[in-house]
């Protein structure tokens, strides 16, 4: 050991490694392959500028791109039971939630926010993709749950954007048990007499896509997602043809009835005041301000 090692070395190797840009500052469009400013890319709501392709979103930008003026409150969610099966595969359970916190700074896959949609109150539940696949387990179904009761305390919507891979094979039928669940807490809704509307995003699937993401009054989708029970490839190895042209996408789910509509992400303010003030019946307004009394 001497100064060339200790000394020049470390010196030399901290010039030529130095970065001059951040490691966020590009964004590669996943559909045509474009570089665009990652600033660019966040404020264009995660939408592509040159092939219009919709990427996932984090829920603040969510919540920011649905609410009024970009503003909202978010809520509480339930704490649940975390590794009750003592699940492990190639990593404990806790470890992979340790790393998913980590990783997007939220407690679990799901969270929620009531603010004005169009001037009336609305509560508005979101699924992080980024977070484990948006896997749902027990935490998403006390969110929904939660957010379901909130709606019918403040006499407001309630609008769940999905985004999941299906249930968390970690926690077994405890996942499994949230789709019956969330059906009820839907149910109540439903006979409270508020509207629940859906709005799928890229990917909807699993057991998210059987239960509550089909429940919906009005089901919203936005452009190229995919939405279904299994995957493409599943199918095809099952049924041994091939799948149409666009198969299990926005698009085609509305032309066969499945969806209701295709919305832009950049016109869902807008399209979701419409769809919901006409499912409130004239009463909207008049149930916010009672609420707010």
């Amino acid at each position: 050991m001497n100064w060339l090692t200790n000394y020049v070395k470390p010196k030399l190797q901290a010039v030529l490694n130095r970065k001059d840009t951040p490691d966020n500052l590009w964004h590669k469009c996943k559909n045509c392959g474009q570089m665009i400013f990652h600033k660019d890319f966040v404020a264009n709501q995660y939408v592509c500028g040159h092939c219009d392709h919709h990427d996932r979103m984090p829920p603040e930008d969510r919540f920011a791109s649905i609410f009024d003026r970009s503003t909202y409150k978010q809520l509480e969610m339930p704490k649940v039971q975390e590794d009750p099966l003592k699940f492990r595969d190639t990593k404990k359970y806790p470890d992979r939630l340790k790393d998913a916190r980590a990783k997007t700074g939220d407690n679990d896959a799901v969270k929620a926010a009531v603010g004005k949609v169009q001037g009336n109150d609305t509560v508005v539940l979101v699924q992080n993709f980024f977070f484990m696949g948006g896997s749902m387990g027990m935490a998403v179904g006390e969110g929904i749950i939660s957010a379901a009761k909130h709606a019918i305390k403040i006499g407001a919507p309630l609008v769940i954007c999905t985004a999941s891979g299906g249930a968390r094979m970690q926690e077994g039928i405890l996942s499994l048990m949230q789709m019956p669940r969330t059906t009820v807490a839907l149910q109540l809704l439903k006979e409270a007499g508020l509207p629940y509307v859906v709005v799928l995003t890229d990917p909807t699937s699993g057991g998210v896509s059987a239960s509550y993401a089909m429940l919906g009054d009005v089901h919203i989708a936005e452009p190229g997602a995919m939405i279904a029970f299994s995957g493409p490839r599943v199918i095809e190895q099952t049924i041994r043809e091939k799948l149409p042209e666009g198969f299990q996408r926005s698009e085609y789910l509305r032309e066969h009835g499945m969806v209701d509509m295709v919305v832009h992400r950049h016109h869902m303010n807008e399209e979701l005041g419409k769809v919901l003030g006409f499912l409130m019946g004239g009463k909207w307004s008049s149930r916010s301000t009672q609420a707010a009394e």
